[in-house]
């Protein structure tokens, strides 16, 4: 025998009180009030200019492993 549902009222809203938090410095998204998304938030740490040391050298990082594991990186094998 299933189990009888009971009429549960529905919240109320509390005026003067904002419903979803907003991040400070990265403002509400257009998709009803709520956080930036992943993608956005992360770009933004990204191009942050706090941040551009760390960007940069994880970037000059990259570009050197990619170097070196590429067959450019046989220009730098001494001749004897």
């Amino acid at each position: 025998m299933p189990a009888k549902r009971q009429n549960i009222p529905p919240r109320r809203q509390q005026p003067g009180i904002s419903q979803v938090p907003t991040v400070a410095g990265l403002g509400a998204s257009s998709r009803r009030g709520e956080q930036p998304g992943f993608i956005l938030s992360t770009f933004k740490a990204l191009r942050s200019p706090e941040n551009a040391s760390v960007v940069r050298s994880v970037a000059i990082f990259g570009v050197a492993v990619a170097f070196l594991h590429s067959s450019w990186a046989e220009a730098l094998v001494p001749q004897f």
